[in-house]
């Protein structure tokens, strides 16, 4: 779908998207929307009072257009209060309108966009936010429906958001930035979505390696030169497979001259491309869901790529440990003893808490090569998350008060959201071995998602560290207003906040 920036002019054809707010809690049609409701003869006024829309943020009103002109409906969308209308009630907007205008067979709609009364977001910015909005809502992973009928497909092909002229060019340059960003999230969504005969270790660096038309430095380290540095924790866990494990390297330097040699901000990311449980198998049901247990490393590369796409003035490195868990005769064993990259040596009691061995070789060698400012991972570590917070927040776990509130923040900002669970000495010792110098599970039962964590922080060291926990939200059975059920590509406008926020030089 295109979506382009045009001056105001009164829409004659195709669906066009207008808004409204909440005055004295009575929906108000802006000023454009009302010019625009006398060419129909007040028929959105007249369709508002006959139905129970309040214009809430996010409120949709379908109007028919009357007469026998070439306007095929009017989407009126709820942006709720003015003074509450900020960048994500504009995301909102554009997403549940496009939601709508898929439903409907409109091939192009005009989306007439006004500042409402009381909003600090200027007319720029209110268009390239409804732009992107829609931008990832209209997000679609259909490549192997091949008997899906055309009917059933939205149409829609352009949005012409309607700004004045004096804004067109500010609006552009805002939207490149942010669709940058959306193209990152794309990505990863697109990569958690498919299957695992499709996405396995070897493909997933294929797909890591095509940053480099972007400017990304990318190296993939193959079995061989693993076993050579002696990443027995991430090695162990693809035994069982005939796919061959890799880890995959991506440096964007992209600091100003002053900060060229500053030292990078790191993301590592849990790529298991399928998670069968390996020796201590899962139960059949669900298990087709473990496509998507490599979804931190997509977010990884999503992140990755919104950088370079976006040439973010920041060194930033992305690691992805890339496995596939598979039970065959060669396939690690419960009371196994492996010995990682650092040097420490771990009891295996699971095989299925293999998420953990991955990421334990890729932060040891992520902070000893680079030396990061920080180390952010992100995994889909634990059903016990899911437990604790269900789907609407992440798990936080950190060593770093700083770096933890930067991310509570940025997580607010583009609601992805996250909350801070607890570390400590208690749990930690709950994964103390009796065989070697740590297991990868809890011998006391209870607090799985922490105790994980406590895991991965005897790999950080002092390095300033959070984990993110995203199994409860990597992937959502339902729609929501720019994030269609999938997929969701949750931590890549998180991260990609974070950095611009605090870690982006002049």
């Amino acid at each position: 779908m295109k979506i382009a920036f045009s001056k105001p002019q009164t829409p004659k054809k195709g669906a066009v998207v207008v808004f409204a707010d909440q005055n004295k809690n009575a929906p108000r049609l802006l000023a454009c929307a009302l010019a625009f409701d006398k060419t129909l003869g007040g028929a959105i006024k007249r369709a508002m009072g006959a139905s129970r829309f309040k214009a809430n943020a996010g409120q949709t009103l379908v109007v028919l257009a009357p007469g026998k002109g070439s306007i095929s409906r009017v989407i009126v969308v709820g942006l709720g209060k003015g003074s509450e209308v900020k960048d994500l009630v504009a995301e909102q907007a554009g997403g549940v309108a496009t939601a709508q205008l898929g439903a409907s067979g409109d091939e192009r709609a005009a989306v007439l966009v006004e500042v409402p009364k009381g909003c600090k977001l200027s007319i720029a910015e209110l268009a390239a936010h409804v732009g992107v909005g829609a931008r990832l809502r209209s997000y679609r992973f259909d490549k192997y429906r091949t008997t899906e009928k055309k009917e059933n497909k939205p149409a829609l092909d352009r949005l012409d958001v309607q700004v004045p002229a004096t804004a067109m060019a500010a609006s552009g340059r805002l939207f490149r930035r942010l669709d940058a960003v959306a193209g990152g999230v794309f990505s990863t969504r697109n990569l958690v979505s498919e299957p695992a005969n499709v996405i396995y270790p070897e493909t997933l660096a294929r797909e890591a390696r095509k940053l480099s038309r972007l400017g990304v430095k990318v190296e993939v380290l193959d079995e061989k030169k693993m076993k050579k540095l002696g990443f027995g924790a991430l090695l162990g866990v693809g035994m069982g497979s005939a796919r061959p494990p890799r880890l995959v390297v991506m440096q964007w330097n992209g600091a100003s001259a002053k900060g060229k040699k500053a030292a990078p901000v790191a993301f590592v990311g849990k790529g298991v491309t399928f998670d069968t449980g390996g020796i201590s198998i899962k139960p059949s049901k669900g298990m087709e869901d473990m496509k998507w247990d490599m979804a931190g490393s997509g977010v990884v590369i999503g992140l990755m790529q919104a950088l370079a796409a976006r040439k973010a003035k920041v060194n930033a490195v992305g690691i992805v440990g890339l496995v596939e868990n598979m039970p065959s005769g060669r396939a690690q064993r419960p009371g196994d003893i492996v010995k990682s990259y650092s040097g420490q040596t771990i009891e295996v009691l699971n095989t299925d808490a293999e998420g953990r061995l991955v990421l334990a070789d890729a932060l040891w060698y992520c902070q000893k090569r680079f030396k990061p400012q920080f180390m952010v991972d992100l995994a889909t570590l634990t059903g016990a998350i899911i437990m604790a917070l269900g789907a609407h927040h992440a798990g936080l776990f950190s060593n770093n008060d700083k770096l933890s509130d930067q991310l509570l923040d940025a997580g607010k900002a583009m609601d992805e959201k996250l909350w801070r669970m607890p570390l400590g000495k208690a749990y930690d010792r709950q994964i103390d071995s009796k065989a070697a110098d740590v297991q990868n599970i809890s011998s006391g039962g209870g607090a799985g998602s922490i105790t994980a964590a406590q895991f991965l922080q005897r790999f950080v060291n002092d390095v300033p560290w959070a984990h993110l926990d995203i199994a409860g939200v990597s992937w959502s059975g339902k729609d929501a207003p720019t994030v269609p059920g999938g997929g969701t590509g949750f931590g890549v406008r998180l991260l990609d906040r974070l950095v611009a926020d605090h870690y982006e030089g002049s």
